[in-house]
Protein backbone atom coordinates (compact mmCIF):
# COMPACT_ATOMS: atom_id res chain seq x y z
CA UNK A 1 0.00 0.00 0.00
CA UNK A 2 1.43 3.29 -0.85
CA UNK A 3 1.13 6.05 1.21
CA UNK A 4 3.25 9.21 2.57
CA UNK A 5 3.79 7.34 6.05
CA UNK A 6 5.30 3.96 6.27
CA UNK A 7 2.63 1.87 8.59
CA UNK A 8 4.79 -1.24 7.58
CA UNK A 9 8.13 0.01 9.41
CA UNK A 10 8.90 -1.51 12.91
CA UNK A 11 9.81 0.60 16.25
CA UNK A 12 11.38 -0.79 18.79
CA UNK A 13 9.69 0.78 21.42
CA UNK A 14 11.72 -0.81 24.23
CA UNK A 15 13.08 1.22 27.03
CA UNK A 16 10.13 3.82 26.50
CA UNK A 17 8.00 2.88 29.46
CA UNK A 18 5.45 1.63 26.90
CA UNK A 19 2.45 0.06 29.26
CA UNK A 20 1.83 -2.41 26.42
CA UNK A 21 5.72 -3.70 25.23
CA UNK A 22 7.18 -3.18 29.77
CA UNK A 23 8.31 -6.90 30.37
CA UNK A 24 7.09 -6.13 34.02
CA UNK A 25 3.62 -4.82 32.97
CA UNK A 26 3.26 -8.11 30.64
CA UNK A 27 4.59 -10.03 33.83
CA UNK A 28 1.83 -8.42 36.40
CA UNK A 29 -0.91 -8.65 33.73
CA UNK A 30 -1.03 -12.14 32.56
CA UNK A 31 1.61 -13.54 35.50
CA UNK A 32 5.22 -14.56 36.03
CA UNK A 33 7.17 -15.73 33.38
CA UNK A 34 4.78 -13.99 30.51
CA UNK A 35 7.38 -10.79 30.20
CA UNK A 36 8.29 -12.22 26.57
CA UNK A 37 4.73 -12.34 25.29
CA UNK A 38 4.51 -10.65 22.16
CA UNK A 39 1.92 -7.59 22.97
CA UNK A 40 -1.79 -7.51 21.00
CA UNK A 41 -3.42 -6.16 24.29
CA UNK A 42 -3.36 -2.69 25.12
CA UNK A 43 -5.40 -0.38 23.13
CA UNK A 44 -2.56 2.02 21.25
CA UNK A 45 -0.59 1.78 17.93
CA UNK A 46 2.32 0.51 16.97
CA UNK A 47 2.97 3.57 14.77
CA UNK A 48 4.16 6.92 14.65
CA UNK A 49 1.73 9.75 15.34
CA UNK A 50 1.47 11.95 12.27
CA UNK A 51 4.36 13.87 11.31
CA UNK A 52 1.68 17.80 11.75
CA UNK A 53 1.66 16.43 14.90
CA UNK A 54 5.12 15.86 16.48
CA UNK A 55 6.03 19.36 14.41
CA UNK A 56 3.26 21.37 16.49
CA UNK A 57 4.69 19.90 19.94
CA UNK A 58 7.99 20.01 18.84
CA UNK A 59 7.63 23.84 17.98
CA UNK A 60 5.83 24.40 21.56
CA UNK A 61 9.15 22.42 22.93
CA UNK A 62 11.68 24.60 21.39
CA UNK A 63 10.47 27.72 23.85
CA UNK A 64 11.81 26.16 26.98
CA UNK A 65 9.05 27.28 29.26
CA UNK A 66 6.24 24.79 30.32
CA UNK A 67 4.29 26.55 33.91
CA UNK A 68 0.95 26.60 34.08
CA UNK A 69 -0.89 27.19 30.78
CA UNK A 70 -4.62 28.04 29.70
CA UNK A 71 -5.78 26.27 26.79
CA UNK A 72 -5.32 27.83 23.32
CA UNK A 73 -8.82 28.77 22.01
CA UNK A 74 -7.98 27.46 18.80
CA UNK A 75 -8.25 23.57 20.46
CA UNK A 76 -11.67 23.44 20.65
CA UNK A 77 -12.26 25.63 17.24
CA UNK A 78 -10.90 22.83 15.75
CA UNK A 79 -12.92 20.14 17.81
CA UNK A 80 -15.93 21.72 16.61
CA UNK A 81 -14.81 21.73 12.92
CA UNK A 82 -13.79 18.30 13.23
CA UNK A 83 -17.08 17.28 14.49
CA UNK A 84 -19.04 19.40 12.08
CA UNK A 85 -16.81 17.75 9.05
CA UNK A 86 -16.34 14.08 10.01
CA UNK A 87 -19.52 13.51 11.79
CA UNK A 88 -22.06 16.31 10.71
CA UNK A 89 -22.49 17.45 13.98
CA UNK A 90 -22.08 20.84 15.10
CA UNK A 91 -21.48 20.96 18.51
CA UNK A 92 -21.21 24.52 20.68
CA UNK A 93 -17.95 25.74 21.94
CA UNK A 94 -19.25 26.44 25.82
CA UNK A 95 -20.75 22.81 26.00
CA UNK A 96 -16.86 21.36 25.50
CA UNK A 97 -15.52 20.77 28.60
CA UNK A 98 -11.74 19.32 28.34
CA UNK A 99 -10.08 16.59 30.78
CA UNK A 100 -6.96 14.72 31.56
CA UNK A 101 -9.03 11.40 30.57
CA UNK A 102 -12.75 10.04 30.05
CA UNK A 103 -12.24 7.06 32.39
CA UNK A 104 -11.77 9.89 35.40
CA UNK A 105 -14.82 11.47 33.69
CA UNK A 106 -16.56 8.22 33.88
CA UNK A 107 -15.71 8.30 37.89
CA UNK A 108 -17.52 11.56 38.18
CA UNK A 109 -20.52 10.86 36.63
CA UNK A 110 -20.96 7.66 38.89
CA UNK A 111 -20.31 9.79 41.96
CA UNK A 112 -22.86 12.75 40.37
CA UNK A 113 -25.89 10.78 39.48
CA UNK A 114 -25.97 7.58 41.54
CA UNK A 115 -25.49 7.19 45.33
CA UNK A 116 -24.14 4.08 47.38
CA UNK A 117 -26.18 1.23 46.75
CA UNK A 118 -27.89 2.78 43.12
CA UNK A 119 -26.85 1.14 39.75
CA UNK A 120 -25.20 1.92 36.49
CA UNK A 121 -26.26 0.28 33.14
CA UNK A 122 -23.83 -1.05 31.02
CA UNK A 123 -23.91 -3.37 27.72
CA UNK A 124 -21.13 -6.20 28.50
CA UNK A 125 -19.09 -7.35 26.84
CA UNK A 126 -17.78 -4.27 27.34
CA UNK A 127 -14.53 -2.16 28.30
CA UNK A 128 -13.81 -3.52 31.59
CA UNK A 129 -12.58 0.03 33.20
CA UNK A 130 -16.89 0.88 33.27
CA UNK A 131 -17.11 -1.91 35.67
CA UNK A 132 -14.29 -1.04 37.74
CA UNK A 133 -15.33 2.68 37.89
CA UNK A 134 -18.93 1.45 39.12
CA UNK A 135 -17.57 -0.48 41.92
CA UNK A 136 -14.86 1.62 42.95
CA UNK A 137 -17.39 3.65 44.04
CA UNK A 138 -20.01 1.65 45.99
CA UNK A 139 -22.32 1.47 43.38
CA UNK A 140 -23.84 -2.07 41.86
CA UNK A 141 -23.37 -2.76 37.85
CA UNK A 142 -26.81 -3.45 35.77
CA UNK A 143 -26.22 -5.40 32.93
CA UNK A 144 -27.80 -5.46 29.94
CA UNK A 145 -25.71 -7.71 27.41
CA UNK A 146 -25.50 -7.57 23.98
CA UNK A 147 -27.53 -10.22 22.03
CA UNK A 148 -25.73 -11.81 19.07
CA UNK A 149 -27.64 -12.51 16.80
CA UNK A 150 -26.18 -14.63 13.25
CA UNK A 151 -22.70 -13.61 13.96
CA UNK A 152 -23.69 -9.74 14.21
CA UNK A 153 -24.32 -8.19 17.76
CA UNK A 154 -27.39 -5.83 19.01
CA UNK A 155 -28.73 -4.35 21.68
CA UNK A 156 -31.39 -6.52 23.53
CA UNK A 157 -34.05 -3.75 24.50
CA UNK A 158 -36.67 -6.22 25.51
CA UNK A 159 -33.98 -6.57 28.27
CA UNK A 160 -33.30 -2.76 28.43
CA UNK A 161 -36.79 -2.14 28.74
CA UNK A 162 -37.07 -4.33 32.13
CA UNK A 163 -33.65 -3.02 33.26
CA UNK A 164 -34.42 0.58 32.87
CA UNK A 165 -37.64 0.16 35.05
CA UNK A 166 -35.78 0.05 37.88
CA UNK A 167 -35.74 3.05 40.19
CA UNK A 168 -32.13 2.19 41.16
CA UNK A 169 -30.59 2.40 37.94
CA UNK A 170 -29.49 6.18 37.49
CA UNK A 171 -27.11 6.24 35.08
CA UNK A 172 -26.18 3.91 31.48
CA UNK A 173 -22.86 3.58 29.83
CA UNK A 174 -23.14 3.88 26.19
CA UNK A 175 -19.88 2.53 24.53
CA UNK A 176 -20.71 3.86 20.67
CA UNK A 177 -18.67 2.10 18.52
CA UNK A 178 -18.67 -0.58 20.58
CA UNK A 179 -14.98 -1.93 22.54
CA UNK A 180 -14.46 -5.15 22.42
CA UNK A 181 -17.66 -6.27 19.45
CA UNK A 182 -16.41 -3.73 17.13
CA UNK A 183 -20.29 -2.01 15.92
CA UNK A 184 -21.48 1.10 14.84
CA UNK A 185 -24.80 1.74 16.65
CA UNK A 186 -27.33 2.98 13.57
CA UNK A 187 -29.18 6.08 14.63
CA UNK A 188 -32.25 4.16 14.84
CA UNK A 189 -30.42 1.54 18.13
CA UNK A 190 -28.93 5.03 19.20
CA UNK A 191 -32.53 6.63 18.99
CA UNK A 192 -34.49 3.94 21.20
CA UNK A 193 -31.59 3.56 23.25
CA UNK A 194 -32.02 6.54 24.39
CA UNK A 195 -35.86 6.96 24.68
CA UNK A 196 -35.85 4.03 27.14
CA UNK A 197 -33.49 5.73 28.78
CA UNK A 198 -35.29 9.47 28.73
CA UNK A 199 -38.77 7.82 30.10
CA UNK A 200 -36.92 5.98 32.77
CA UNK A 201 -34.89 9.25 34.28
CA UNK A 202 -31.56 7.42 33.17
CA UNK A 203 -28.77 9.85 32.67
CA UNK A 204 -26.05 8.17 29.52
CA UNK A 205 -22.67 8.68 29.29
CA UNK A 206 -22.30 8.41 26.12
CA UNK A 207 -18.26 7.13 25.43
CA UNK A 208 -17.27 7.71 21.64
CA UNK A 209 -13.67 7.87 21.83
CA UNK A 210 -13.67 5.36 18.92
CA UNK A 211 -15.42 7.61 16.73
CA UNK A 212 -13.10 8.42 14.14
CA UNK A 213 -11.71 5.09 13.69
CA UNK A 214 -14.50 3.65 11.32
CA UNK A 215 -14.11 1.23 8.93
CA UNK A 216 -14.77 1.86 4.87
CA UNK A 217 -19.21 1.18 4.12
CA UNK A 218 -19.93 2.09 8.02
CA UNK A 219 -20.49 6.04 9.25
CA UNK A 220 -20.83 6.79 13.07
CA UNK A 221 -23.96 8.68 14.22
CA UNK A 222 -22.86 11.22 17.28
CA UNK A 223 -25.34 10.33 20.02
CA UNK A 224 -26.28 13.92 21.11
CA UNK A 225 -26.77 14.77 17.54
CA UNK A 226 -30.00 12.75 16.97
CA UNK A 227 -32.09 15.00 19.05
CA UNK A 228 -32.28 17.71 21.74
CA UNK A 229 -33.68 15.48 24.57
CA UNK A 230 -30.79 13.15 24.01
CA UNK A 231 -28.36 16.02 24.17
CA UNK A 232 -29.74 17.65 26.88
CA UNK A 233 -29.65 14.22 28.57
CA UNK A 234 -26.42 13.10 28.24
CA UNK A 235 -22.50 13.77 28.54
CA UNK A 236 -20.42 12.42 25.41
CA UNK A 237 -16.73 11.79 25.26
CA UNK A 238 -14.12 11.78 22.91
CA UNK A 239 -10.30 12.55 21.68
CA UNK A 240 -7.80 11.88 19.61
CA UNK A 241 -5.59 9.74 21.93
CA UNK A 242 -7.00 6.58 20.10
CA UNK A 243 -7.25 8.15 16.70
CA UNK A 244 -3.59 9.60 16.75
CA UNK A 245 -1.96 7.24 18.90
CA UNK A 246 -1.83 10.13 21.84
CA UNK A 247 -3.10 8.14 24.88
CA UNK A 248 0.09 9.34 26.43
CA UNK A 249 -0.54 12.58 26.80
CA UNK A 250 -3.58 12.77 28.69
CA UNK A 251 -6.15 14.66 26.97
CA UNK A 252 -9.86 14.23 26.27
CA UNK A 253 -13.02 16.58 25.83
CA UNK A 254 -16.77 16.20 26.97
CA UNK A 255 -19.44 17.31 25.48
CA UNK A 256 -21.97 18.51 27.63
CA UNK A 257 -24.90 20.84 26.43
CA UNK A 258 -26.37 20.94 29.62
CA UNK A 259 -25.32 24.10 31.83
CA UNK A 260 -26.04 23.23 35.25
CA UNK A 261 -24.40 19.97 34.92
CA UNK A 262 -21.21 21.63 32.85
CA UNK A 263 -20.93 24.01 35.88
CA UNK A 264 -21.05 20.84 38.40
CA UNK A 265 -18.46 19.02 36.59
CA UNK A 266 -16.14 22.56 36.35
CA UNK A 267 -16.80 22.51 40.64
CA UNK A 268 -15.69 18.82 40.80
CA UNK A 269 -12.62 19.64 38.77
CA UNK A 270 -11.67 21.79 40.70
CA UNK A 271 -11.73 19.71 44.19
CA UNK A 272 -9.53 17.50 42.25
CA UNK A 273 -7.05 20.15 41.73
CA UNK A 274 -7.55 20.72 38.46
CA UNK A 275 -8.98 23.93 36.47
CA UNK A 276 -11.96 23.45 34.80
CA UNK A 277 -10.95 24.94 31.77
CA UNK A 278 -7.11 23.95 31.34
CA UNK A 279 -7.61 20.42 33.16
CA UNK A 280 -5.83 18.75 30.17
CA UNK A 281 -1.91 18.56 29.91
CA UNK A 282 -0.17 20.96 27.97
CA UNK A 283 1.39 19.02 25.05
CA UNK A 284 -1.91 17.01 25.39
CA UNK A 285 -4.43 19.92 23.84
CA UNK A 286 -1.23 21.22 21.49
CA UNK A 287 -0.96 17.31 19.87
CA UNK A 288 -5.03 17.16 19.55
CA UNK A 289 -5.51 20.76 18.25
CA UNK A 290 -2.44 19.97 15.62
CA UNK A 291 -4.32 16.31 14.74
CA UNK A 292 -7.62 17.71 14.41
CA UNK A 293 -6.35 21.19 11.88
CA UNK A 294 -4.01 19.24 9.76
CA UNK A 295 -4.39 14.97 10.77
CA UNK A 296 -6.73 13.85 8.43
CA UNK A 297 -4.83 12.69 5.21
CA UNK A 298 -2.25 10.50 7.56
CA UNK A 299 -5.79 9.22 9.68
CA UNK A 300 -7.42 7.97 6.47
CA UNK A 301 -4.40 6.46 4.86
CA UNK A 302 -4.45 4.87 8.69
CA UNK A 303 -7.87 3.40 8.28
CA UNK A 304 -7.28 2.00 5.17
CA UNK A 305 -3.71 0.03 6.58
CA UNK A 306 -6.06 -0.80 9.46
CA UNK A 307 -8.64 -2.62 6.96
CA UNK A 308 -6.26 -4.62 5.59
CA UNK A 309 -4.65 -5.71 8.52
CA UNK A 310 -8.21 -6.77 9.18
CA UNK A 311 -8.85 -8.53 5.81
CA UNK A 312 -5.73 -10.30 6.84
CA UNK A 313 -6.36 -11.59 9.66
CA UNK A 314 -9.97 -12.93 9.51
CA UNK A 315 -8.83 -14.58 5.91
CA UNK A 316 -6.05 -16.68 7.96
CA UNK A 317 -7.93 -17.45 10.94
CA UNK A 318 -11.13 -18.59 9.62
CA UNK A 319 -9.61 -20.33 6.42
CA UNK A 320 -6.47 -22.00 8.55
CA UNK A 321 -8.67 -22.58 11.60
CA UNK A 322 -11.67 -23.91 10.89
CA UNK A 323 -14.94 -23.11 14.03
CA UNK A 324 -13.03 -19.26 14.68
CA UNK A 325 -14.77 -16.62 13.85
CA UNK A 326 -13.50 -13.23 13.86
CA UNK A 327 -16.40 -10.72 13.81
CA UNK A 328 -16.86 -8.22 11.29
CA UNK A 329 -15.10 -5.19 12.32
CA UNK A 330 -17.42 -1.82 12.26
CA UNK A 331 -15.06 0.47 14.11
CA UNK A 332 -11.86 0.32 15.85
CA UNK A 333 -8.48 -1.44 15.39
CA UNK A 334 -9.48 -4.13 18.41
CA UNK A 335 -10.82 -7.75 16.37
CA UNK A 336 -13.12 -9.80 18.78
CA UNK A 337 -12.30 -13.10 17.72
CA UNK A 338 -14.54 -16.26 19.11
CA UNK A 339 -12.95 -19.61 19.76
CA UNK A 340 -15.80 -21.11 21.71
CA UNK A 341 -16.66 -23.46 18.42
CA UNK A 342 -13.62 -25.21 19.20
CA UNK A 343 -15.40 -26.74 22.31
CA UNK A 344 -12.68 -25.89 24.85
CA UNK A 345 -13.06 -24.40 27.79
CA UNK A 346 -12.30 -20.79 28.14
CA UNK A 347 -9.38 -20.95 30.61
CA UNK A 348 -8.18 -23.50 27.67
CA UNK A 349 -8.44 -21.00 24.90
CA UNK A 350 -6.27 -18.05 27.27
CA UNK A 351 -3.40 -21.18 28.19
CA UNK A 352 -3.29 -21.68 24.75
CA UNK A 353 -2.74 -18.22 23.34
CA UNK A 354 -0.81 -16.77 26.15
CA UNK A 355 1.36 -20.35 26.99
CA UNK A 356 1.17 -21.66 23.01
CA UNK A 357 0.98 -19.34 20.85
CA UNK A 358 3.03 -16.81 23.36
CA UNK A 359 1.01 -13.96 22.32
CA UNK A 360 -0.84 -11.29 25.22
CA UNK A 361 -4.26 -10.61 23.84
CA UNK A 362 -6.87 -9.54 26.50
CA UNK A 363 -9.02 -12.22 27.29
CA UNK A 364 -12.66 -11.95 26.82
CA UNK A 365 -13.45 -12.94 30.28
CA UNK A 366 -11.76 -9.29 31.22
CA UNK A 367 -14.97 -7.49 29.18
CA UNK A 368 -17.67 -9.22 32.02
CA UNK A 369 -20.80 -11.40 30.81
CA UNK A 370 -20.36 -13.36 27.72
CA UNK A 371 -16.83 -12.59 27.13
CA UNK A 372 -15.47 -16.18 27.79
CA UNK A 373 -14.19 -17.93 25.12
CA UNK A 374 -13.73 -14.58 22.91
CA UNK A 375 -10.02 -13.09 22.42
CA UNK A 376 -9.67 -9.22 21.50
CA UNK A 377 -6.63 -8.33 19.49
CA UNK A 378 -4.83 -4.71 18.57
CA UNK A 379 -3.94 -4.90 15.02
CA UNK A 380 -2.79 -1.15 14.62
CA UNK A 381 0.74 -3.05 14.30
CA UNK A 382 2.64 -3.50 10.72
CA UNK A 383 1.69 -6.19 8.40
CA UNK A 384 4.83 -7.90 9.42
CA UNK A 385 4.01 -8.28 13.00
CA UNK A 386 0.31 -9.05 12.87
CA UNK A 387 1.63 -11.70 10.39
CA UNK A 388 3.67 -13.36 13.43
CA UNK A 389 0.87 -12.88 16.01
CA UNK A 390 -1.52 -14.90 13.15
CA UNK A 391 0.97 -17.03 12.12
CA UNK A 392 1.72 -18.10 16.54
CA UNK A 393 -2.15 -18.25 16.63
CA UNK A 394 -2.83 -21.15 13.78
CA UNK A 395 0.16 -23.07 14.96
CA UNK A 396 -1.59 -23.44 18.43
CA UNK A 397 -4.91 -23.90 17.76
CA UNK A 398 -4.67 -26.25 14.41
CA UNK A 399 -4.74 -29.76 16.25
CA UNK A 400 -7.92 -28.18 18.56
CA UNK A 401 -9.29 -26.91 15.00
CA UNK A 402 -8.85 -29.95 13.46
CA UNK A 403 -10.48 -32.32 15.48
CA UNK A 404 -13.17 -30.35 16.74
CA UNK A 405 -12.20 -30.08 20.21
Amino acid sequence: MANKWNFDEIIDRSGTNSMKWEPGILADRFGKGKSELLPFWVADMDFYCAPVIQDAMEKRMAHGIFGYTIQDPGHNKALIHWYRRRHNWMIKNEWIVNTPGIVPAVHYLVQRFSSPGDKVLIQPPVYYPFASAIRANGRRISENPLKNQDGRYGMDFEDLEEKAKDPRVKLAILCSPHNPVGRVWTREELARFGDICIRNNIMVFADEIHCDLIMPGYRHTSYQSISEDLAMHSVAANAASKTFNLAGLNHSSLVIPDADLRSDMGIYFETLGWHSKGSSSLFGAIAAQAAYEGGEPWLNDLIAYIHENFIFLKKELESELPGIKVFELEATYLPWIDFRALGLPAEKIVGLVEEEACLALDPGHWFGTGGAGFERINIACPRKTLAQAVSRLIDAFRPYAASGA
